[in-house]
């Protein structure tokens, strides 16, 4: 008898070799969206020089509406199952709407590189949201370490701010919630349909909302076109809004919701980069202290089993 050419890899490895490659292809998806939000803090601070946040919420969702209206409409995309409307509409209020305008006005009052360190805790509340709603049950050992690593990113912010809460920070802690909720229905979402439909659909289903909101606002809000302000505005509707969720919605439905989320604990991090390179915000020695306790926490979630 034969043997088996070495060209030909018997079905259970090919599926296993398959399966790696997903789950790396995933990672890396979900990688280029924490990416592409780590940019979004300081596009939002740059948008602020010529809008009002009013404005600047409701004009990038309109943008970034009109360009997922364009891909949907030259695919010819079907419109979403009527029992797919329910989570589409959780993914606009948070996503589109809720954590967009919190931010934006929790950074009239907030640097950048503080309100990066508090929305930190994203990965841990959006692990949590996904426990409850999808029902994941991650091992102990990713809940020992996305506890860590939330209590490094907190005890960063409390010495930034010096132990005191302020209005920035609830706002903060509320856009933390809408946006976990929004994440966990979108990657639920991104396991039946593209994530890019995902994101897509939100963004349309809210445009009978956000044109009026961004008419009225950019009446009665003071304009200012500067290179910051514009090329601020086109980044968190293209970059943030769209393009960079299209790759997390597809990263998660990948590699789960929980290990995905982890990644984001780099987030703060790289924010804090483009806020020294960006706008000359000036860091503390804890910053890189910080980044290594965040970055074992990475590596231990992303190896951990469920």
């Amino acid at each position: 008898m034969r043997a088996q050419s070495s060209a030909t890899a018997p079905p259970a490895i090919a599926v296993a070799t398959s399966g790696r490659e997903g789950q790396g292809f995933g990672t890396l998806q979900a990688a280029l969206g924490v990416v592409a939000f780590s940019l979004t803090f300081p596009a939002t601070a740059w948008g602020l020089e010529g809008f009002g946040p009013w404005s600047l919420v409701a004009v990038r969702s309109v943008l970034a509406a009109v360009i997922a209206g364009a891909a949907l409409l030259a695919l010819r995309v079907p419109l979403p199952a009527r029992r797919h409307r329910p989570g589409l509409a959780v993914v606009g209020a948070g996503v589109v709407l809720g954590f967009p305008l919190l931010t934006t006005l929790a950074l009239e009052t907030s640097t950048t590189a503080h309100a990066a360190v508090v929305v930190g805790l994203l990965p841990l509340t959006t692990a949590l949201f996904s426990a409850l709603r999808v029902g994941t049950r991650p091992s102990r050992t990713f809940w020992i370490a996305a506890f860590t690593g939330a209590a490094a990113v907190l005890a960063f912010t409390v010495q930034q701010s010096g132990g005191a809460l302020t209005t920035a920070d609830l706002y903060l802690f509320a856009a933390l919630l809408v946006c976990a909720a929004g994440y966990t229905e979108g990657g639920r979402l991104a396991r039946v349909m593209p994530g890019w439909q995902v994101i897509g659909w939100a963004l349309v289903l809210c445009l009978p909302l956000t044109v009026p909101v961004a008419s009225i606002a950019l009446a009665h809000e003071p304009v200012r076109l500067t290179a910051h302000s514009v090329t601020g505005l086109l980044w968190v509707a293209a970059g943030s809004q769209f393009a960079g969720l299209v790759v997390w919605y597809r990263g998660m439905a990948a590699i789960g919701i929980p290990k995905a989320s982890q990644l984001q604990l780099a987030q703060p991090l790289l924010t804090l980069v483009w806020s020294v390179l960006l706008l000359g915000e000036h860091l503390t020695v804890a910053a890189p202290l910080t980044a290594v306790a965040v970055l074992v926490c990475i590596a231990v979630t992303q190896r951990s089993r469920g």
